[in-house]
């Protein structure tokens, strides 16, 4: 498998995922304009999968050092399949929490807020469960980024909702996206086992990084069966949305979209685990969370989501942009 080993390399990769998961949301934004997110997530799931695979019979399946992705497969404990596995699943009713908020609330909400919670908690969540990091700047880094989201909150209750959207819901839904997603990256962190920087040897029983992204992405498929179907029946906002409308309304181009979404957010979420062996866990998830001002971008210059807000917003995001600059060149110099 190909191992990265330069922090260089890693941070490289990290920004590859902070763009990845910043931008995947456009997808959901360009298809919802014709049918229900819920619709949209079936084949984001796909598109999560497939990249996975892809990724493991490729990069996990070449070069010397670690196993290649089936031989790993082989070796691997039970338990350590579950942990990614469980990640997976979790993750993936987070993700759905997310992609609820951001169709009530918009990106610039919904990101700065529900993944900004989940960058905080997944940095303390992630340390604790290796003990690998520098605890102080990571701390210190994290309470930054508290600082924008606060920000952000502040930022959102200014914009006038028209009666046709309740800001709290917006909020509320995701803080709960938030809190659930900075659990799942430790049980993924947690199963992949250490490499021998000497001999390139993999820790027996664990699993390399491109086997861990497969079988989360396996737990991600098979609870949307769970989580999407209960979205579906019971949706926060407007009447159920019938299975059939997946088949009947859908086309190729709108499939496409949900596929590419998909992709886009596996591609950084493979590059992220592959590059926390040669950074670190918790910084190469803090990192990667970075998407919450990447999707902020997104969502107040392109979807304009903050137009019609009061006075004096303007200067709230200002501050919110700033402390999460500040944020993560702490969380990258904690390494350093």
């Amino acid at each position: 498998m190909i191992i990265v080993e330069s922090y260089s390399v890693a941070v490289a990769m990290c920004i590859v995922t902070m763009l990845c998961w910043g931008s995947w949301a456009n997808t959901q934004k360009l298809a919802s304009k014709e049918w229900r997110f819920q619709l949209f997530y079936w084949d984001y799931a796909i598109g999560v999968f497939l990249l996975a695979i892809l990724m493991a019979f490729t990069f996990g399946s070449t070069g010397e050092g670690g196993r290649s992705f089936l031989a790993d497969l082989r070796q691997a404990d039970s338990e350590w399949l579950g942990s990614a596995f469980l990640g997976g699943a979790i993750f993936n009713l987070s993700n759905i929490l997310l992609v609820a908020a951001i169709d009530i609330a918009g990106m610039a909400v919904a990101f700065p807020v529900g993944v900004g919670l989940a960058l905080c908690l997944g940095v303390i969540t992630t340390y604790l469960s290796t003990g690998v990091g520098n605890a102080p700047m990571l701390g210190l880094g994290v309470a930054a980024i508290m600082v924008a989201i606060v920000f952000d909150a502040i930022a959102y209750k200014r914009l006038k909702s028209g009666g046709k959207k309740t800001p709290m819901k917006g909020i509320v839904i995701s803080v709960a996206a938030g809190l659930l997603m900075g659990w799942f990256y430790s049980f993924v962190a947690q199963s992949m086992g250490k490499i021998d920087p000497a001999t390139q040897v993999l820790e027996a029983g664990k699993l390399s990084p491109y086997t861990s992204i497969v079988l989360f992405s396996v737990g991600l498929l098979v609870s949307n069966f769970l989580w999407n179907s209960i979205m579906m029946i019971k949706p926060f906002t407007g009447a159920p949305v019938p299975f059939g409308d997946y088949f009947i309304k859908g086309n190729m181009r709108l499939h496409g979209i949900g596929i590419l979404g998909g992709v886009i957010w596996s591609l950084g979420m493979s590059f992220n685990i592959i590059a926390a062996a040669a950074a670190d866990p918790a910084l190469a998830y803090g990192l990667g969370q970075g998407a919450t001002l990447v999707g902020a971008l997104w969502g107040v210059f392109i979807w304009k989501e903050f137009r019609g807000a009061s006075s004096g917003t303007n200067k709230l995001l200002a501050a919110m942009f700033l402390f999460y600059v500040i944020g993560l060149g702490i969380l990258i110099a904690s390494k350093l």
